[in-house]
């Protein structure tokens, strides 16, 4: 183990299952715009790349494409909902405290790198009551780049001031895994979470479908760190 590893967490369909909440969301805002609701299951694929990315798919899914104005005023809307119900149906995936709290009783890194809105990132982390494991947080406006782009995770490491020779991503979908690969950071996906391409296809270096996986995950990718 060294003091230097770095373990990088994507967090909607990663750490937390959200699709419920961003689900219903983005159905109030159809119902408001005129459309027709999307099922959990469409949503499930939408999912992953930030609220404005789901806004689209969603809207290009149930009738004609929004264009960037409406976007714009969409993404207004859709903030202020979500924040007032970001976890009403929203939990943990199975085993993610548990490994959190090993990881942190063994002085590793931790950062959250996603591509939600930083300041929903931390109301989300702060009700589900893990917060305090993750120093670092990179949300989609945190910078002026976001997933895939490898600066996203990059930056993390620099802030938590660890070593991208120890460093780790786990995430669920393409945007996780690209930006992983661009940065040459090994990475993990997790199977269970939000993605329009099978987990098995995006080409992440290590498959885990529990959480109780992630330390043999983990020592395989970085035995020098872990």
């Amino acid at each position: 183990m060294s003091s230097s590893a770095v373990v990088l967490f994507d967090l909607d369909g990663t750490l937390a299952d959200t699709a419920l909440d961003l689900c219903h969301t983005m159905n109030v805002l159809l119902k408001r715009h005129g459309r027709a609701p999307v099922s959990d299951d469409q949503m499930r694929p939408m999912v992953g790349a930030g609220a404005r990315k789901i806004m689209e798919r969603a809207f290009a899914a149930t009738g004609a494409p929004a264009d960037e104005n409406q976007l714009d005023l969409l993404f207004e809307e859709f903030l202020e909902y979500y924040g007032s119900h970001i976890a009403d149906h929203t939990t943990l995936f199975p085993g993610v405290l548990d490994q959190l709290e090993a990881l942190r009783a063994r002085a590793i890194n931790l950062a959250i790198c996603t591509n939600k809105a930083e300041r929903l990132t931390h109301q989300l982390l702060d009700t589900l009551e893990i917060a305090h494991f993750f120093p670092v947080v990179i949300g989609g406006d945190t910078l002026d780049v976001r997933k895939p782009d490898p600066r996203h995770l990059t930056e993390a490491i620099v802030r938590l001031g660890g070593d991208l020779g120890g460093a780790v991503m786990v995430g669920d979908s393409g945007p996780d895994i690209r930006a992983a690969q661009a940065a040459a950071i090994p990475s993990i996906c997790v199977t269970f979470g939000y993605t329009d391409i099978a987990a098995p296809d995006l080409g992440a270096d290590h498959l885990i479908d529990h959480f109780d996986a992630l330390p043999d995950a983990l020592k395989t990718l970085r035995p020098e760190h872990f």
